[in-house]
């Protein structure tokens, strides 16, 4: 505990410091820590929520050079927390996802992130200087801080939130899900600039209006998967365009892919003829019965597709926790509303209770049901 304690002291010391020599580099970082609220009141994990005042530079992180997960990690680790030794292992994703207009002309996007390990999470809003507002949800199992006010240490750790997010959705409607696959990790390499996973999320929120824009910029660079998985992309936008992006596996040369799509689990969209239900399909994935009970239920639905609709397609693709599939357990379950620009979340299968935020008001309120 003594130790703990000194680790801590440390670190605000060499916070105050910094902030002294590097001429006010953690008064916005400080503000942005202030931010953090809880939204739930479950015993072990919560949601919570945080506001990012600090101005972060996209382009700085992504030029320092990504070659693997060490160094993805050290660039997202000297943009947000420069000076400071904090510790952040690279995250995983499972997860489905799908896009759906409702009667009343909304494009909904619907995502469950399903990951083997319990974990809290984080609603992060962002107004970078030059890019869209946005929320995103971040686990923060993935930086140790699954209580972030319970120490100094975690809630500097929450300062990497903004590149760790896994879904989100900017002012401009546009909506982003990652998710794992079973091939082979991505590592293209081009020439282009890379850029890893959730870097890949980030820059999407802060710069793309519609989906053609997001992958646009997506083409821009090469892609390396980190964490020693590989994923695909699902992007939406107001308009109701929802795309998969995927790395080719049965390219050498992994380029990137896209295809129209409604709904999206752990597989290849793009090979979806290869993929059985109720089993692995090799290289081409797995979830195959979870993205066909969500099909049967907007296609039963057609023409009367509602928020209540929407809910129970999330339901019926939601996994109970099994230790030995690391895309079991769904951690959260969030329903964009791209027109809108609110979104609904529930936490850990908890559908009684929800927590509805206003993009445009930046407010969370969670109703106990």
């Amino acid at each position: 505990m003594k130790a703990i304690q000194w680790i801590i002291s440390a670190l605000v010391a060499v916070v105050i410091i910094a902030a002294a020599v590097g001429g006010g580099v953690y008064f916005t970082r400080l503000k942005s820590i202030h931010s953090i609220r809880k939204l739930t009141d479950y015993e072990d994990y919560n949601l919570y929520r945080m506001d990012i005042d600090y101005a972060y530079d996209l382009d700085r992180l992504i030029d320092r050079g990504i070659t693997d997960n060490q160094s993805m990690i050290n660039a997202i680790l000297a943009e947000a927390l420069p000076y400071l030794p904090i510790h952040m292992k690279a995250p995983n994703f499972g997860c489905s996802a799908f896009c759906t207009q409702g009667t009343d002309g909304h494009t909904l996007m619907g995502r469950n992130y399903d990951f083997k390990n319990d974990t809290s999470a984080m609603l992060v809003y962002c107004t970078p200087k030059d890019g869209y507002a946005s929320v995103a949800f971040a686990a923060l199992d993935n930086i140790n801080a699954n209580t972030p006010d319970a120490s100094m240490a975690k809630k500097l750790a929450t300062l990497t939130a903004p590149f760790i997010c896994l879904d989100g959705m900017n002012e401009k409607g546009v909506s982003i899900a990652v998710l794992t696959l079973d091939s082979d990790p991505t590592y293209q390499q081009t020439g282009k600039p890379m850029i890893a996973t959730t870097l890949a999320i980030r820059l999407v929120l802060d710069r793309a209006a519609t989906t053609a824009e997001a992958v646009e910029l997506l083409s821009k660079y090469d892609m390396f998967a980190s964490s020693g998985r590989d994923y695909h992309f699902y992007i939406t936008d107001a308009s109701g365009d929802g795309r998969v992006l995927e790395y080719d596996c049965n390219d050498p040369a992994r380029p990137l892919t896209v295809t129209p799509s409604r709904s999206v689990t752990n597989f290849f969209v793009m090979y979806k003829d290869n993929v059985l239900p109720n089993q692995r399909n090799g290289v081409y994935g797995h979830g195959r019965e979870r993205y066909d009970a969500i099909e049967e239920i907007l296609d039963a639905n057609a023409g009367s597709i509602d928020r209540e609709i929407a809910w129970q397609a999330l339901q019926a693709a939601s996994q109970a926790p099994n230790p030995q599939d690391v895309t079991s357990n769904t951690q959260w379950s969030i329903l964009y509303d791209n027109t809108a620009l609110t979104a609904e979340a529930v936490i850990r299968r908890d559908w009684n209770t929800k927590t509805s935020y206003n993009l445009v008001s930046n407010v969370a309120v969670t109703d106990v049901g």
